[in-house]
């Protein structure tokens, strides 16, 4: 919607007793709304108890995030020595191209560069994870059909 229209419905709503004035055109939508001059004083009260419940919700997410940081830390010290492969998306993780499959890579299996070594499902595209480096695989550390989160550790090549 052009801005010009959004401008002349904000100075008819302006001109107007509405307290709201919703336009659909086409999938676009624009809703105006302002309160009505005699509860202006209402306002604040609702204004200070709407933020209570919206900011504890923040102040527990970066609990609940960093909980499984903390999980995450550990295990990454007690990865074998080797170069790490690690998620470049969040998806689930498939070892195979389809159920009964023989796995892409299996532990001591010598791999290549550009080497594709599992599969990673995201919104229901298909995306190869390929070996980074030419080595041997040292540890498989997701099992499949497993979701993965972004840069979680997935091989290990030595």
């Amino acid at each position: 919607m052009d801005l010009r229209k959004i401008k002349k419905l904000i100075d008819l709503l302006e001109e107007s007793n509405l307290a709201e004035l919703e336009i659909k055109e086409g999938e676009e939508v624009v809703r105006l709304s302002r309160v009505p001059k005699g509860s202006v004083q209402m306002q604040p009260m609702y204004a200070q108890a709407a933020p209570a419940p919206v900011a504890a919700a923040p102040a527990a997410a970066p609990v609940a995030a960093s909980a499984p940081a903390a999980d995450t830390a550990p295990a990454a010290s007690d990865l074998p020595a080797g170069h790490t492969v690690k998620a470049p998306m969040v998806g689930t993780f498939y070892a195979a191209s389809t159920p009964g499959a023989p796995a892409f890579a299996k532990i001591g299996q010598q791999v290549k560069a550009g080497e594709t070594i599992g599969i990673i499902e995201a919104m229901k595209m298909f995306n190869q994870i390929e070996a980074d480096v030419a080595g041997t695989i040292v540890a498989i550390l997701v099992e499949n059909g497993q979701p993965v989160e972004f840069d979680e550790p997935m091989f290990v090549i030595g």
